[in-house]
């Protein structure tokens, strides 16, 4: 079995090593979903990765709810991803942007609308604003004649970020954001070919992924399920039912990886109590399959490899205070303990500032 310091091939993407870093909402570009420069220096710290799968970033100002999370629609913010590109590429790392509709899990006070889903449905609990903490909204559903408008949206970040040097991109596809939205039974009420039937609710994913890869190529081209139970209030009565045809369309279709977020022991985006589902997707996925379940030991995610399920392995939180987390994996060094404070927002306190391992040696 391979070993997570071994060279993997993602498509057109090679990579170094098996380590990748997930996605990890920062909330540090501005109010114009613009990235800043310091979200250069961010992720060249973190250049070590295998492959950085960036933070969620925005398809659309309608999909787009996080407060001071960057976008890729205009011209703008392409040229504010320039930087950060670079600095990757000149510490030797590689990068693609992880494109997100967020659907129903935004407020009308940042996108300036009523939130979109599949269905009308809201969701539990409350929602992140500019004015703190907010009840969810009532979801309107979207129209079919509105769907084309979606994938022209999906194709057009994909463009850009491409213009922005990206290496490739990955579909956000999960979470409960828009894409989940439709693939899961208990947000998903349709009754025209988006709703209904498994072959119906795993459509939207399918034209997006068939519009990105136009665009990008299949192999530079990735997408993020999470077959995890309940997910921001997304759910489904049967996700084997679901997922393993999403997988194996996704397959037909050629992605150059997928992504998946399995159920960690923190219970984060999805349940702690539902079975994996990764075996069963290994089995009708043929392309290279990360997982990601709240790592933070080089045992844990080596025993994943060698379980055969998966050929990559992508750490999340640990990386946050982590900058040079492949080093301190490779040398079983001990991890620095993250801010929570910090995680969503603010300046460079808990962001650039971790030690890395050569630093703390040397003191």
């Amino acid at each position: 079995m391979p070993g997570l310091f071994d060279p993997i091939a993602f498509g057109a993407i090679h990579a170094p090593n098996r380590i990748l870093m997930a996605p990890l909402t920062r909330g540090r570009a501005t109010r114009d979903a613009v990235p800043t420069p310091m979200m250069a220096e961010y992720y060249a710290q973190r250049a070590g990765a295998g492959l950085i799968i960036s933070e969620a970033t925005g398809i659309s100002r309608q999909g787009l709810g996080w407060p001071f999370a960057p976008g890729l629609w205009n011209d703008a913010q392409v040229a504010g991803w320039r930087p950060v590109t670079d600095a990757v590429h000149e510490a030797g790392g590689r990068i693609v942007a992880q494109l997100w509709h967020m659907g129903r899990q935004v407020h009308s006070s940042v996108i300036g609308e009523q939130p979109v889903s599949s269905s009308v449905t809201t969701s539990p609990g409350k929602v992140h604003t500019y004015a703190g903490r907010q009840p969810y909204e009532q979801a309107r559903a979207l129209a079919a004649e509105e769907l084309p408008g979606i994938l022209d949206d999906y194709a057009r970040a994909a463009e850009n970020a491409l213009k922005a040097g990206f290496d490739g991109v990955q579909i956000h596809a999960a979470n409960g954001y828009l894409i989940d939205q439709f693939l899961r039974d208990n947000a998903n009420f349709r009754t025209d070919g988006y709703g209904g039937s498994v072959e119906n609710r795993i459509r939207l994913l399918s034209e997006v992924t068939e519009r990105v890869v136009a665009v990008a190529g299949a192999d530079r081209t990735g997408v993020r399920l999470s077959p995890n139970g309940a997910s921001q209030g997304v759910d489904d009565s049967d996700p084997q039912a679901v997922f393993i045809p999403a997988a194996k369309r996704l397959n037909e279709i050629g992605i150059a990886f997928l992504e998946l977020r399995e159920p960690g022991p923190e219970g984060t985006y999805g349940s702690t109590d539902v079975p994996r589902l990764s075996p069963a997707i290994r089995k009708v996925f043929a392309g290279p399959l990360a997982v990601n379940s709240d790592y933070f030991t080089r045992e844990a995610a080596q025993a994943v490899l060698d379980s055969g399920v998966a050929d990559a392995v992508s750490f999340g939180r640990a990386w946050l205070a982590n900058p040079d987390l492949t080093e301190r994996l490779r040398r079983g060094a001990p991890l620095n303990e993250g801010d929570v404070k910090s995680w969503y927002g603010g300046g460079a306190e808990g962001y650039v500032d971790y030690p890395a391992l050569r630093d703390q040696e040397a003191a």
